[in-house]
């Protein structure tokens, strides 16, 4: 009875369970947040209801399809995580071959809804977006150079571009400078993380900075990459993109970034980097919704 009942298949709704976590849904959702951002900026009022739907739709399952590929091919490496080892490909409950496939089904249907329902710019950046994440950052970058998050943060930092694409069906500055904000934000974000996952890192063999280049020298890389933050997270006001409740806003979530770093680089701790990872998530989603509400002001 007991082998009878341990080869018994998972029921259907575990089985959901471990594909639906492949697609890392909370990161999803944070790509998602800036498309929608990225629309109702690009728009003068509110954006058209199949738009908003399916942009944010389709983006959405091309995000998962990547994040669903870099699952299957760093099983081995999220295996020797104590972060990802509980991820389904690293327990060997979604195979490969099941990972890939169930990728293609979510990166097919989600261009299909960019082509039909919003328009082929969008699906095409969005595409683009996925072979940058999936192959570029995860196959050629994240295991060959320190410098992965600041060279693939590129791909990341698209949601709120292609948002903008789908509303205006064009690439503008002002979507650009989005683009140039999350960029920046993202290596102070995950070497936060990287810090107090170092022997994490160490295990999986991957060189992250503070593995090949030590700690001290990547908390003074996020102290110097937030303040560029701070600075570049400005140019909206700059370039009359906002006014000065976006202004006032940009300057109190970036000086408490900055406070979070400069303690950081002084006296560091692992609480004190996983506050500061923390507060980063707070700090984007607060900083986008600043400019939305400055946008519709």
């Amino acid at each position: 009875m007991d082998l009878i009942e341990h080869t018994q298949p998972p029921p259907f709704a575990h089985t959901l369970r471990q594909y639906y976590e492949l697609t890392k849904p909370r990161i999803v959702m944070l790509a998602a947040f800036c498309a929608v951002i990225g629309m109702f900026l690009a728009a003068d009022g509110m954006v058209a209801w199949p738009v908003l739907v399916f942009g944010t739709l389709g983006i959405s399952l091309l995000a998962g399809a990547g994040f669903t590929f870099n699952c299957m091919v760093e099983r081995g490496i999220d295996a020797r995580m104590a972060r990802t080892r509980a991820r389904p490909a690293a327990r060997g409950e979604v195979s490969a071959p099941a990972a890939l496939a169930f990728a293609g089904v979510l990166g097919g249907l989600g261009a299909w809804l960019l082509l039909e329902f919003v328009n082929p710019l969008t699906m095409w950046l969005t595409l683009g977006t996925f072979v940058g994440y999936a192959v570029v950052y995860t196959v050629v970058l994240k295991p060959a150079t320190p410098q992965n998050i600041v060279i693939g943060g590129a791909s990341g930092a698209m949601p709120p571009l292609l948002g903008w694409a789908a509303v205006s069906n064009d690439v503008t500055p002002q979507a650009l400078v989005l683009v140039l904000i999350v960029f920046v934000w993202t290596p102070p974000h995950f070497w936060a993380l990287a810090l107090y996952r170092i022997e994490d890192y160490k295990r999986a063999g991957l060189p992250m900075l503070p593995v090949t280049h030590g700690p001290d020298i990547t908390r003074l890389h996020i102290l110097l990459y937030t303040v560029l933050l701070l600075a570049t997270s400005l140019l909206p006001f700059m370039i009359r993109m906002s006014g000065w409740l976006y202004l006032v806003s940009a300057l109190v979530l970036g000086g408490i970034f900055l406070g979070y770093a400069w303690q950081l680089w002084r006296r560091y701790s692992d609480a004190l980097a996983r506050r500061t990872f923390r507060y980063s998530i707070v700090y984007l989603g607060a900083l986008f919704a600043a400019l939305l509400l400055d946008h519709w002001l």
